[in-house]
């Protein structure tokens, strides 16, 4: 059964990203497209009304003990074919080449780090949660952390966030909020998605990553601190130390409508080893 998702908000409209320079311009969606601009507002209009505190422990709560389904990475991989995203009903190839294009990049461009390919391939693998029936909202788009107030460059953070009762409570609408200065982003509460989910799952898991690849997993789609340069007064050095690594990976994390597909099925020994050197096995999800 295909599952219809709308197209992944931090794809479809990325306001710091100018389309004017890149240089296959064919190769990336529309960012001012009314029609397709107002179905990414109201997603954020959405995940800005109901990502709170509450509802992210929440979900952590229901999510956590990782008794959703049992299966391999690969099998993972193959269940993002399910998803079918709805703006964009001629694309004629898997979702999943999407997570080997970005991993064949990756491994192009340091061959050397093995862990570092195996990233491009999990990265959006928590979007299993859209097959677990959550909405949209609570699954793709960019994060940021809940708890305190939203800074600049958190996208349409001045049209969406009304109706967010965390905003009206004093305990989070200050600037630093519930945390502590510098407390470092291990101890933050992120907004609830496929990023945070597949962080914890790894955890839960025990791969056997370093720690550059769960920062890359956990923050990939946290725009407003790895673009936006906000939320330094929660960041640890360790956080800026690995902030780097994170924006190095959202290079090679770009939709592209790329006509030289990978061949997946000479590519899956290459990422099978990798599995079976850091995550093996049957998996909690």
């Amino acid at each position: 059964m295909k599952v219809i998702v709308g197209p992944d908000p931090s794809l479809v409209y990325r306001p710091d990203v100018d389309p004017e320079t890149v240089k296959d311009k064919s190769s990336f969606r529309n960012y001012t497209s009314g029609p397709l601009l107002d179905r990414v507002f109201a997603t954020y209009k959405l995940m800005h009304t109901h990502q709170t505190v509450d509802f992210v422990r929440k979900k952590h709560s229901q999510f956590g003990g990782f008794s959703y389904k049992k299966m391999t990475v690969l099998e993972a991989v193959d269940m993002l074919d399910r998803l079918v995203d709805e703006s964009d009903p001629d694309v004629d190839f898997p979702n999943s080449f999407h997570a080997f294009q970005t991993a064949e990049g990756i491994r192009k461009a340091h061959p050397d780090k093995d862990w570092f390919h195996l990233v491009g391939l999990l990265h959006d693998l928590g979007k299993v949660l859209v097959l677990a029936g959550e909405p949209q909202w609570a699954v793709v788009g960019d994060t940021f952390p809940v708890g305190c107030r939203p800074q600049a460059s958190v996208v349409f953070r001045d049209s969406t966030f009304q109706d967010n009762p965390d905003l009206q409570d004093p305990r989070y609408s200050t600037e630093l909020g519930m945390y502590q200065p510098h407390c470092g982003l291990k101890n933050v509460l992120m907004s609830w998605g496929h990023d945070e989910y597949m962080y914890q799952m790894m955890k839960f898991n025990k791969f056997s990553l370093p720690l550059e690849a769960f920062y890359m997993i956990r923050f990939h789609s946290f725009y407003p601190w790895h673009t936006g340069g906000d939320y330094q007064q929660l960041c640890s050095e360790q956080d800026l130390a690995m902030l780097p690594w994170v924006q190095e990976f959202n290079k090679f994390d770009l939709y592209t409508k790329c006509p030289d597909l990978p061949d997946v099925d000479k590519l899956r020994p290459y990422y099978q080893g990798l599995i079976d050197k850091y995550c093996p096995g049957m998996l909690s999800w």
